[in-house]
């Protein structure tokens, strides 16, 4: 038996949660009931619970749970290898097969509140240390933490993300009038949303009609934010908070292109699920995102409004081209390709 550490479904989806989730949801499909799922009581992704026939155990929730609970548990059942998805497990059991997604808490501290750093500085290490192998989701990840942590090139497989078959493009005729670029992610410094902001407002100075639609949670506790109070009444901005997977769809297939000039990515899914709605995309010209994209995206340097608002230009006069390259992109990655490499390496360590 595989018992899979289903925390994640305690928490708001973010790209480590979907990650968790698909992978978790392919797992199920092919090895059926030799995978368990564990959580603590308090999730909030009931649908996804039901569909992976999720076993509540424990009291305790968040990391107490994850670290006392669930460990114990694990050594009544006769110590099964446990697979953990998201970021954190527990360091005193060593079955484990552990997925960090990436280290940006050491490359962009100022980002984190406190509590999570002090979390993830104690845990990480540690949990590197007592897994018998480690998975991440790009290779510039695997890199990264090779360098942080001394972490053996044999000890840690890449496992690429992917978007689920639900995001494909999807015409909505109201949204397509309004004619926008769209930004998606948490307001974070890393994810540098104030330069699309600076950005766009260069662009519409050359008297562009076009508006900027920005889908996100913009009050997370764990980040410290960026003052957007001075664009909040922008006649061509729209704050749209959080959408539904459905709504998003839509936003992404009716937009003009897709801005995400992040500072720091271990993967970068929302333009990749940006790509699979025929929409084209806008990067920041950075390792991981070049691993991903390739040449299906249009690149820029993060630092330089002047050379963001330029390209979101160029991406307005080249749409289709790129386009048709995002399309080419995504057939490289799924969620099939990825749960068979997940299962390959459970193969090698059971």
């Amino acid at each position: 038996m595989i018992v899979i550490n289903a925390r994640f479904l305690t928490q708001n989806l973010t790209g480590v949660q979907r990650f968790a989730i698909e992978i978790s949801l392919c797992l199920k499909k092919a090895l059926g009931n030799e995978v368990l799922f564990l959580s603590p009581n308090n999730i909030v992704q009931t649908n996804y619970a039901k569909q992976l026939d999720v076993q509540v155990i424990g009291k305790r929730t968040g990391h107490l749970w994850e670290q006392i609970d669930l460990p114990l548990y694990l050594h009544k059942i006769g110590k099964p290898l446990l697979i953990n998805l998201a970021n954190m497990a527990p360091i005193l059991y060593r079955n484990k097969i552990s997925t960090i997604h990436d280290v940006a808490f050491l490359a962009f501290p100022q980002t984190f509140s406190k509590s999570f750093l002090y979390a993830y500085r104690f845990l990480i290490p540690r949990i590197l240390k007592t897994s018998k192998h480690i998975i991440t989701v790009s290779n510039f990840s695997k890199i990264e933490i090779m360098k942080a942590y001394q972490t053996k090139e044999n000890q840690i497989s890449v496992v690429y993300n992917a978007v689920n078959n639900d995001f494909s493009y999807k015409e909505n005729k109201t949204l397509k009038q309004e004619k926008y670029f769209l930004a998606v992610s948490s307001l974070n410094y890393r994810k540098n949303f104030k330069a699309v902001l600076q950005a766009f407002e260069i662009y519409t100075k050359s008297k562009h009609n076009e508006k900027l639609f920005i889908i996100g949670d913009i009050k997370n506790s764990n980040f410290k934010g960026i003052n957007i109070e001075d664009y909040k009444n922008h006649p061509q901005i729209n704050f749209l908070g959080r959408v539904s997977d459905k709504e998003l769809i839509e936003y992404y297939s009716n937009a003009i292109g897709f801005i995400y000039p992040s500072l720091y990515e271990g993967f970068g899914i929302p333009p990749l699920e940006a790509q699979k709605c025929n929409c084209p995309v806008l990067l920041s010209d950075i390792s991981p995102l070049k691993e991903v994209f390739k040449d299906s995206g249009i690149y820029c340097n993060p630092y330089d409004i002047n050379d963001i608002a330029t390209k979101m230009a160029f991406l307005v006069e080249n749409t289709d081209v790129y386009i048709q390259k995002g399309i080419l992109n995504t057939q490289r990655f799924s969620w099939d390709k990825s749960v068979e490499s997940l299962i390959s390496i459970i193969q090698k360590i059971n």
